[in-house]
Protein backbone atom coordinates (compact mmCIF):
# COMPACT_ATOMS: atom_id res chain seq x y z
CA UNK A 1 0.00 0.00 0.00
CA UNK A 2 1.27 3.48 -0.84
CA UNK A 3 2.09 5.38 2.36
CA UNK A 4 2.81 8.63 0.49
CA UNK A 5 0.78 9.99 -2.43
CA UNK A 6 1.77 9.73 -6.06
CA UNK A 7 1.20 12.68 -8.38
CA UNK A 8 -0.83 12.19 -11.56
CA UNK A 9 -2.40 14.47 -14.18
CA UNK A 10 -5.47 14.37 -16.39
CA UNK A 11 -6.05 16.56 -19.44
CA UNK A 12 -9.31 18.52 -19.42
CA UNK A 13 -10.95 20.79 -22.01
CA UNK A 14 -11.23 24.47 -21.14
CA UNK A 15 -14.79 25.60 -20.41
CA UNK A 16 -15.88 22.01 -19.83
CA UNK A 17 -15.58 21.39 -23.56
CA UNK A 18 -18.15 24.05 -24.50
CA UNK A 19 -16.48 27.48 -24.69
CA UNK A 20 -18.81 30.50 -24.43
CA UNK A 21 -19.22 32.65 -27.50
CA UNK A 22 -16.04 34.55 -28.20
CA UNK A 23 -13.88 32.27 -26.04
CA UNK A 24 -11.28 29.98 -27.56
CA UNK A 25 -11.13 26.26 -26.80
CA UNK A 26 -8.07 24.75 -25.23
CA UNK A 27 -6.79 22.16 -22.79
CA UNK A 28 -5.43 22.27 -19.28
CA UNK A 29 -3.99 19.64 -16.98
CA UNK A 30 -5.47 18.91 -13.56
CA UNK A 31 -3.13 17.33 -11.03
CA UNK A 32 -4.29 14.84 -8.43
CA UNK A 33 -2.61 13.07 -5.54
CA UNK A 34 -3.40 9.37 -5.24
CA UNK A 35 -3.15 7.51 -1.94
CA UNK A 36 -3.61 3.83 -1.19
CA UNK A 37 -4.40 1.00 -3.58
CA UNK A 38 -4.45 2.28 -7.18
CA UNK A 39 -6.82 -0.52 -8.19
CA UNK A 40 -9.23 -0.30 -5.25
CA UNK A 41 -12.92 -0.15 -6.15
CA UNK A 42 -13.76 2.10 -3.19
CA UNK A 43 -12.72 5.64 -4.15
CA UNK A 44 -12.87 8.66 -1.84
CA UNK A 45 -12.26 12.05 -3.46
CA UNK A 46 -11.23 14.90 -1.16
CA UNK A 47 -11.66 18.37 -2.70
CA UNK A 48 -10.13 21.48 -1.15
CA UNK A 49 -11.25 25.05 -0.57
CA UNK A 50 -10.99 28.14 -2.75
CA UNK A 51 -7.35 29.11 -2.20
CA UNK A 52 -6.04 25.74 -1.01
CA UNK A 53 -4.71 22.55 -2.69
CA UNK A 54 -4.95 18.78 -2.45
CA UNK A 55 -2.20 18.23 0.10
CA UNK A 56 -4.54 19.73 2.71
CA UNK A 57 -5.87 16.18 3.10
CA UNK A 58 -2.59 14.37 3.84
CA UNK A 59 -3.52 13.71 7.46
CA UNK A 60 -7.08 12.65 6.60
CA UNK A 61 -5.88 10.34 3.81
CA UNK A 62 -3.47 8.60 6.17
CA UNK A 63 -6.21 8.28 8.80
CA UNK A 64 -8.67 6.83 6.28
CA UNK A 65 -6.17 4.27 5.00
CA UNK A 66 -5.29 3.22 8.53
CA UNK A 67 -8.96 2.99 9.49
CA UNK A 68 -9.79 0.93 6.40
CA UNK A 69 -7.49 -1.85 7.58
CA UNK A 70 -7.45 -4.64 5.01
CA UNK A 71 -10.16 -3.04 2.86
CA UNK A 72 -8.65 -1.80 -0.43
CA UNK A 73 -9.11 1.95 -0.62
CA UNK A 74 -8.15 4.70 -3.07
CA UNK A 75 -8.05 8.29 -1.79
CA UNK A 76 -7.83 10.96 -4.49
CA UNK A 77 -6.97 14.57 -3.66
CA UNK A 78 -7.07 16.84 -6.73
CA UNK A 79 -5.48 20.25 -7.11
CA UNK A 80 -8.37 22.15 -8.70
CA UNK A 81 -7.24 23.98 -11.84
CA UNK A 82 -5.26 27.12 -11.06
CA UNK A 83 -3.93 25.63 -7.82
CA UNK A 84 -1.08 23.45 -6.64
CA UNK A 85 0.46 21.36 -9.42
CA UNK A 86 -2.40 21.99 -11.87
CA UNK A 87 -2.21 24.32 -14.86
CA UNK A 88 -3.34 27.94 -14.79
CA UNK A 89 -6.11 28.88 -17.21
CA UNK A 90 -5.61 31.30 -20.08
CA UNK A 91 -8.94 32.98 -19.25
CA UNK A 92 -9.63 33.56 -15.54
CA UNK A 93 -13.40 33.53 -16.08
CA UNK A 94 -13.03 29.75 -16.31
CA UNK A 95 -12.36 29.67 -12.58
CA UNK A 96 -15.96 28.86 -11.65
CA UNK A 97 -17.83 25.94 -10.10
CA UNK A 98 -19.54 24.57 -13.26
CA UNK A 99 -16.17 24.22 -14.99
CA UNK A 100 -14.60 22.62 -11.92
CA UNK A 101 -17.44 20.08 -11.96
CA UNK A 102 -16.65 19.30 -15.61
CA UNK A 103 -12.98 18.78 -14.72
CA UNK A 104 -13.89 16.39 -11.91
CA UNK A 105 -16.11 14.38 -14.25
CA UNK A 106 -13.11 13.98 -16.56
CA UNK A 107 -10.94 12.98 -13.60
CA UNK A 108 -13.48 10.41 -12.37
CA UNK A 109 -13.76 8.98 -15.85
CA UNK A 110 -9.99 8.54 -15.95
CA UNK A 111 -10.00 6.86 -12.55
CA UNK A 112 -12.77 4.51 -13.65
CA UNK A 113 -10.81 3.55 -16.75
CA UNK A 114 -7.71 2.69 -14.70
CA UNK A 115 -9.64 0.48 -12.29
CA UNK A 116 -13.39 -0.14 -11.92
CA UNK A 117 -15.02 2.06 -9.26
CA UNK A 118 -17.56 0.18 -7.15
CA UNK A 119 -18.17 2.80 -4.43
CA UNK A 120 -17.64 6.56 -4.82
CA UNK A 121 -17.56 9.01 -1.91
CA UNK A 122 -16.84 12.75 -1.84
CA UNK A 123 -15.34 14.93 0.90
CA UNK A 124 -15.55 18.62 0.03
CA UNK A 125 -14.26 21.55 2.06
CA UNK A 126 -15.90 24.88 1.22
CA UNK A 127 -15.45 25.24 -2.57
CA UNK A 128 -14.80 21.49 -2.76
CA UNK A 129 -18.19 20.95 -1.13
CA UNK A 130 -19.89 23.12 -3.76
CA UNK A 131 -18.22 21.01 -6.45
CA UNK A 132 -19.64 17.98 -4.65
CA UNK A 133 -23.10 19.58 -4.74
CA UNK A 134 -22.74 19.98 -8.49
CA UNK A 135 -21.83 16.33 -8.92
CA UNK A 136 -24.35 14.86 -6.49
CA UNK A 137 -27.29 17.14 -7.33
CA UNK A 138 -27.50 16.64 -11.10
CA UNK A 139 -29.07 13.31 -12.05
CA UNK A 140 -27.79 11.96 -15.32
CA UNK A 141 -24.20 13.14 -15.08
CA UNK A 142 -21.75 10.58 -16.51
CA UNK A 143 -20.34 9.44 -13.17
CA UNK A 144 -18.65 6.02 -13.07
CA UNK A 145 -21.14 5.08 -10.32
CA UNK A 146 -23.66 7.20 -8.41
CA UNK A 147 -22.18 9.16 -5.53
CA UNK A 148 -22.67 7.01 -2.43
CA UNK A 149 -21.72 9.28 0.46
CA UNK A 150 -21.08 13.01 0.61
CA UNK A 151 -19.28 15.03 3.28
CA UNK A 152 -19.91 18.77 3.12
CA UNK A 153 -17.29 20.51 5.23
CA UNK A 154 -18.51 23.91 6.43
CA UNK A 155 -20.42 24.84 3.33
CA UNK A 156 -23.99 24.81 2.07
CA UNK A 157 -26.22 26.39 -0.56
CA UNK A 158 -26.31 29.66 1.36
CA UNK A 159 -22.89 31.28 1.79
CA UNK A 160 -22.80 34.29 4.11
CA UNK A 161 -22.00 37.46 2.16
CA UNK A 162 -19.81 38.75 4.99
CA UNK A 163 -17.59 35.67 4.65
CA UNK A 164 -17.22 36.31 0.92
CA UNK A 165 -16.19 39.88 1.67
CA UNK A 166 -13.61 38.62 4.18
CA UNK A 167 -12.15 36.15 1.68
CA UNK A 168 -12.10 38.84 -1.00
CA UNK A 169 -9.80 40.96 1.17
CA UNK A 170 -6.91 38.52 0.74
CA UNK A 171 -7.72 36.32 -2.26
CA UNK A 172 -5.45 36.94 -5.22
CA UNK A 173 -3.09 39.29 -3.38
CA UNK A 174 0.61 38.57 -3.67
CA UNK A 175 2.32 36.79 -0.78
CA UNK A 176 6.04 36.68 -1.50
CA UNK A 177 8.20 35.48 1.37
CA UNK A 178 11.87 34.60 1.84
CA UNK A 179 11.22 31.36 3.75
CA UNK A 180 8.57 28.77 4.49
CA UNK A 181 8.52 29.76 8.14
CA UNK A 182 7.63 33.35 7.26
CA UNK A 183 5.06 32.11 4.75
CA UNK A 184 3.44 29.93 7.39
CA UNK A 185 3.19 32.91 9.72
CA UNK A 186 1.61 35.01 6.97
CA UNK A 187 -0.98 32.31 6.20
CA UNK A 188 -1.82 31.91 9.87
CA UNK A 189 -3.02 35.52 10.00
CA UNK A 190 -5.80 34.76 7.48
CA UNK A 191 -6.49 31.20 8.63
CA UNK A 192 -7.56 31.55 12.25
CA UNK A 193 -10.82 29.77 11.44
CA UNK A 194 -8.96 26.52 10.82
CA UNK A 195 -8.69 26.09 14.57
CA UNK A 196 -5.70 25.30 16.77
CA UNK A 197 -2.77 23.33 15.35
CA UNK A 198 0.71 22.65 16.62
CA UNK A 199 3.63 24.47 15.01
CA UNK A 200 4.67 21.29 13.18
CA UNK A 201 1.12 20.66 11.93
CA UNK A 202 0.80 24.21 10.63
CA UNK A 203 4.17 24.07 8.90
CA UNK A 204 3.14 20.81 7.17
CA UNK A 205 -0.15 22.40 6.05
CA UNK A 206 1.68 25.48 4.79
CA UNK A 207 4.52 23.84 2.84
CA UNK A 208 2.42 22.87 -0.24
CA UNK A 209 0.93 26.36 -0.30
CA UNK A 210 4.13 27.86 -1.72
CA UNK A 211 6.25 27.47 -4.85
CA UNK A 212 9.76 28.74 -5.59
CA UNK A 213 9.80 32.30 -6.92
CA UNK A 214 12.03 33.36 -9.77
CA UNK A 215 14.92 35.23 -8.22
CA UNK A 216 14.61 33.45 -4.88
CA UNK A 217 12.12 33.10 -2.10
CA UNK A 218 8.61 31.68 -2.30
CA UNK A 219 5.22 32.70 -3.70
CA UNK A 220 1.72 31.35 -3.19
CA UNK A 221 0.92 28.23 -5.18
CA UNK A 222 -2.22 29.51 -6.94
CA UNK A 223 -3.00 31.74 -9.91
CA UNK A 224 -3.93 35.11 -8.35
CA UNK A 225 -6.55 35.47 -11.09
CA UNK A 226 -8.79 32.92 -9.35
CA UNK A 227 -10.08 36.04 -7.60
CA UNK A 228 -11.40 37.58 -10.85
CA UNK A 229 -14.84 35.85 -10.86
CA UNK A 230 -15.33 36.77 -7.20
CA UNK A 231 -14.61 40.44 -7.91
CA UNK A 232 -17.45 40.37 -10.44
CA UNK A 233 -19.86 38.86 -7.92
CA UNK A 234 -22.71 41.05 -6.67
CA UNK A 235 -25.25 40.42 -3.94
CA UNK A 236 -27.90 39.93 -6.61
CA UNK A 237 -25.82 37.38 -8.51
CA UNK A 238 -24.99 35.63 -5.23
CA UNK A 239 -28.71 35.34 -4.45
CA UNK A 240 -29.38 33.81 -7.87
CA UNK A 241 -26.54 31.35 -7.36
CA UNK A 242 -27.91 30.46 -3.93
CA UNK A 243 -31.28 29.51 -5.42
CA UNK A 244 -29.55 27.27 -7.97
CA UNK A 245 -27.48 25.59 -5.25
CA UNK A 246 -30.58 24.85 -3.16
CA UNK A 247 -32.16 23.26 -6.22
CA UNK A 248 -29.10 21.03 -6.61
CA UNK A 249 -29.07 20.24 -2.90
CA UNK A 250 -32.69 19.11 -2.92
CA UNK A 251 -31.88 16.51 -5.59
CA UNK A 252 -29.05 14.84 -3.68
CA UNK A 253 -29.72 11.18 -2.90
CA UNK A 254 -26.27 10.33 -1.49
CA UNK A 255 -26.12 9.79 2.22
CA UNK A 256 -24.76 13.10 3.52
CA UNK A 257 -22.78 14.35 6.51
CA UNK A 258 -22.64 18.09 7.19
CA UNK A 259 -19.69 19.30 9.24
CA UNK A 260 -19.65 22.80 10.67
CA UNK A 261 -17.10 24.81 12.57
CA UNK A 262 -19.05 26.12 15.54
CA UNK A 263 -17.58 29.61 14.96
CA UNK A 264 -17.95 29.58 11.15
CA UNK A 265 -18.77 32.85 9.42
CA UNK A 266 -19.46 31.09 6.10
CA UNK A 267 -21.98 28.40 7.08
CA UNK A 268 -24.45 29.81 9.58
CA UNK A 269 -26.22 27.62 12.12
CA UNK A 270 -29.52 28.68 10.53
CA UNK A 271 -28.39 27.39 7.12
CA UNK A 272 -27.21 24.12 8.68
CA UNK A 273 -30.61 23.67 10.34
CA UNK A 274 -32.38 24.36 7.05
CA UNK A 275 -30.18 21.79 5.32
CA UNK A 276 -31.03 19.19 7.96
CA UNK A 277 -34.73 19.59 7.19
CA UNK A 278 -34.61 19.09 3.42
CA UNK A 279 -32.77 17.43 0.56
CA UNK A 280 -30.61 14.55 1.83
CA UNK A 281 -31.37 15.54 5.46
CA UNK A 282 -27.78 15.18 6.62
CA UNK A 283 -26.50 14.40 10.05
CA UNK A 284 -24.78 17.53 11.42
CA UNK A 285 -21.56 17.49 13.44
CA UNK A 286 -20.13 20.71 14.90
CA UNK A 287 -16.56 21.13 16.09
CA UNK A 288 -16.04 23.61 18.92
CA UNK A 289 -13.20 26.11 18.75
CA UNK A 290 -13.16 26.04 14.95
CA UNK A 291 -14.51 28.47 12.37
CA UNK A 292 -14.16 28.14 8.60
CA UNK A 293 -13.11 25.42 8.18
CA UNK A 294 -12.12 22.22 10.03
CA UNK A 295 -8.96 20.73 8.50
CA UNK A 296 -9.27 17.11 9.78
CA UNK A 297 -5.81 17.19 11.33
CA UNK A 298 -7.16 16.49 14.82
CA UNK A 299 -7.91 12.76 15.28
CA UNK A 300 -11.43 13.44 16.57
CA UNK A 301 -12.27 15.36 13.38
CA UNK A 302 -10.76 12.71 11.10
CA UNK A 303 -12.54 9.94 13.03
CA UNK A 304 -15.95 11.47 12.31
CA UNK A 305 -15.25 11.39 8.57
CA UNK A 306 -13.73 7.89 8.64
CA UNK A 307 -16.63 6.49 10.62
CA UNK A 308 -19.15 7.96 8.17
CA UNK A 309 -17.35 6.74 5.04
CA UNK A 310 -16.04 3.35 6.15
CA UNK A 311 -18.65 1.83 8.44
CA UNK A 312 -21.02 -0.76 7.00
Amino acid sequence: MTVEPTLHHVSCPDWGGQPPEGKSAGQHRVAYWQWGDAGAGHVIVCAHGLSRQGRDFDALARFLLKSAGDEPLRVICPDVVGRGQSDWLADPLGYQIPYYVADMLRLLGTLGASGPITALDWVGTSMGGLIGLGLAGQPGLPLPVPLRRLVLNDVGPTVQWEALERIGQYLGKSVDVPSLEEGARALLLISQGFGPHTADQWLALSAPMFKPREGGGLRLHYDPRIAVPMRHLTREAAAQGEAALWALYDQITARTLLIRGAESDLLSSATAEAMAARGPRPRIVEFAGVGHAPMFIAPDQAAVVADFLLRA
